[in-house]
């Protein structure tokens, strides 16, 4: 993506100059299903001041993405719009003042939206650098799947070896993470999956419960008459009173998914404040990236490369895509098949 000229080469045309200053992203034209997505071309502009330009390598897929192109969040970005919470990429210019990376360099960021894109626009204290021994599909799964689990295990919860842990949703992006931190971690686990994805998690450790036969909440009680250490949740707002019945007293339930509006924001942030006022000895948190402070993010996200770098953590991807066709990866996403991550990829990594 890197702006060229075409001068001194006959056989250059007005198409070929213009696509060295074009790039392609994906927008949300309206709300709805993945057929509001479409393909536009933009300008392709210098850096401004303290801002690098990143080509795009890979970017995942998840919830969040879904969720705003329908409108099912509290605070929603106006359309049109690019969704795509992470990128990893190679700096491809910078701007005055930048420091931090260089033109080359390969980074990542958490962006909350952008990410559907060949090229973007990112202050230099986003980025992080990405080693450049690892597979950017893998990667790019790290910088918020692999780091909400770690921040809210070893963060929010600080857990111990032996810790009693359920999961609820362990068969995504998040919930694979949350399986394989875990059993490095030492942890005793139960997760709440679809019976058709057990056969596939199986080796990650946890005892899986189906959602849709069994109930959770017998199967933990006869497993864990005590009660455990920790609930997990990532699910909807409907699963946190059925994962505290399974706590012990002293437990602590984690909430890190988002609520679909504001006016449930706000009643789920008055039933913590309200839970945690009431003497039976259980404790709710709720967790989000943007809480934790970007010195942490960065502090996470180099012990993440080094323990994938290391072969102790194995992104599962079920399905890699090109960027632009962000709405089949949308749509295979919302078909609750998938197990693990779904990445998009720059062409010539696929």
């Amino acid at each position: 993506m890197q702006t060229s000229s075409c001068s001194g080469n006959h056989k250059c045309t007005r198409r070929n100059r213009e696509k060295h200053t074009k790039y392609k992203s994906v927008i949300v034209t309206r709300r709805g299903s993945p057929e509001v997505l479409e393909i536009i071309e933009n300008d392709l502009r210098p850096p401004s001041t303290g801002e690098a330009r990143i080509k795009i390598l890979a970017t995942g897929v998840c919830q969040d993405d879904i969720a705003t192109r329908i409108g099912n969040r509290p605070f929603l970005p106006k359309i049109p719009f690019v969704p795509g919470y992470t990128i990893l990429g190679l700096v491809d210019e910078i701007g005055e003042g930048v420091t931090n990376v260089a033109a080359g360099d390969r980074v990542a960021a958490l962006t909350t939206f952008g990410g559907y894109a060949e090229c973007i626009f990112l202050g230099e204290e986003q980025l992080v650098h990405v080693p450049t021994a690892l597979n950017p599909a893998e990667a790019v799964t790290l910088i918020l799947n692999y780091v909400v689990a770690y921040q809210v295990l070893h963060r929010s919860a600080q857990v111990k070896p032996g810790d009693k842990v359920l999961i609820i949703g362990a068969s995504g992006g998040v919930g694979t993470a949350f399986l394989q931190l875990g059993k490095l971690a030492n942890l005793t686990m139960y997760g709440i999956a679809s019976r058709s994805k057990h056969s596939a998690l199986t080796e990650l450790g946890a005892m899986l419960i189906d959602y849709r036969t069994q109930d959770f909440v017998e199967e933990v009680r006869r497993a864990e008459p005590n009660g455990l250490d920790f609930v997990f949740n990532g699910m909807g707002e409907e699963y946190i009173e059925r994962g505290l019945a399974v706590l012990r007293r002293g437990g602590t339930l984690v909430h890190y998914g988002a609520p679909q509006s504001f006016s449930r924001f706000v009643l789920l942030l008055a039933k913590f404040a309200l839970f945690n006022l009431l003497p039976n000895g259980k404790a709710i948190k709720g967790y989000g990236t943007h809480r934790i402070g970007n010195r942490l993010l960065m502090e996470d996200w180099a012990i993440l490369f080094k323990l994938l770098e290391e072969g102790k953590i194995k992104p599962i991807i079920t399905k890699k895509f090109p960027i632009l066709e962000a709405a089949k990866a949308n749509e295979l996403l919302e078909s609750g098949q998938v197990i693990g991550s779904i990445v998009l990829l720059a062409p010539e990594l696929l």
